[in-house]
């Protein structure tokens, strides 16, 4: 069993900036592949965000590439999300993810899920 616990939502300004947490506890967090996704009411849940077990390879929706990345430190069994230039249409619950294989674009491929963190940006 991996435990997910995000933090660092909150309510925030278009055009301003956030970083996400995740802090994972269990088996070993190098082993997984991690991953951000979203959803906003009445919505899917969507992909955000993915990054290797390394570290060394990431991927993002086209729809955040370029505003956030993702990033992880093994030593601490974290993963982040760092969001910029924040838009009204990024409002969601933030939900991180483990995969102990290739991280992929569907929900339905990942093992594990932290229980979401809100993002609210205002216009």
């Amino acid at each position: 069993q991996v435990q997910l616990v995000e933090s660092g939502g909150g309510l925030v300004q278009a055009g301003g900036s956030l970083r996400l947490s995740c802090a994972a506890s269990g088996r070993t967090f190098s082993n997984y592949a991690m991953a951000w996704f979203r959803q906003a009411p009445g919505k899917e849940r969507e992909f955000v965000a993915a990054i290797s077990w390394n570290g060394r390879s990431t991927y993002y929706a086209d729809s955040v590439k370029g505003r956030f990345t993702i990033s992880r430190d093994n030593a601490k069994n974290t993963v982040y999300l760092q969001m910029n230039s924040l838009k009204p249409e990024d409002t969601a619950v933030y939900y991180c993810a483990a995969d102990s294989g290739i991280p992929g674009l569907s929900p339905s491929g990942y093992d594990y899920w932290g229980q979401g963190t809100q993002v609210t940006v205002s216009s």
